[in-house]
């Protein structure tokens, strides 16, 4: 990533979360951190993307009077969409357990919406990826939610544990997303950014 290393811009990544700081590093490109807290409340009438797209606006927005000129603050937001409902991050265990089994062999979307703050600008793009579940044995979910504890995440797991390597049998989109950041897509909008301002 040389074109945006040695390019005038300096990426921050505006989230707390270790596993898009992770992933953006994976890349090999030079960024810094910052995390503003923000409420990820939404009205009730919006649907599936218009949720994700509604709440990143929002994180981004908290940057505003702080972004100086050629910075590039990347905020997201990850959900699960299942049967025109928004599932977030399970309220205790008992919770975790009924969100898996309503997953147990059907499909449900992960929608991941990253935005991209410039000084001048604002940008948003959305993947949504299509997980299929076998379908889980009460035990394989209660062995899951007991020894992993999947509570601070979004449809009460982490694709990357043990219950998505035994039970997603099918993954239609990008897995990257599913797991907080679309790679190749946040790595493409970067480099468009820095070449449109040449």
């Amino acid at each position: 990533m040389d074109l945006v290393n040695k390019s005038k811009y300096n990426i921050i990544l505006g989230s707390g979360s270790s596993r898009r700081k992770e992933l953006l590093g994976m890349t090999g490109i030079n960024f810094s951190v910052m995390s503003i807290p923000v409420d990820e409340s939404f009205p009730d009438f919006l649907q599936g993307t218009e949720i994700s797209e509604y709440i990143v606006k929002n994180k981004s927005d908290a940057f505003n009077n702080l972004i100086k000129e050629n910075e590039i603050i990347i905020t997201a937001d990850t959900l699960v969409w299942f049967e025109n409902k928004c599932l977030g991050k399970p309220k205790d265990k008992k919770e975790a357990k009924y969100m898996l089994k309503l997953f147990a062999g059907k499909s449900h979307d992960v929608i991941t919406s990253v935005g991209f703050l410039t000084q001048s600008n604002f940008k948003v793009i959305t993947e949504s990826t299509t997980v299929i579940y076998k379908s889980l044995t009460d035990s394989e979910i209660d062995y899951y939610v007991e020894n992993v504890n999947p509570i601070d995440k979004a449809g009460s797991y982490g694709i990357q544990d043990w219950i998505g390597m035994i039970g997603v049998e099918h993954v239609n989109g990008s897995y990257t997303s599913v797991l907080g950041l679309p790679v190749p897509q946040t790595t493409n909008q970067i480099i468009k950014i820095i070449n449109e301002n040449l």
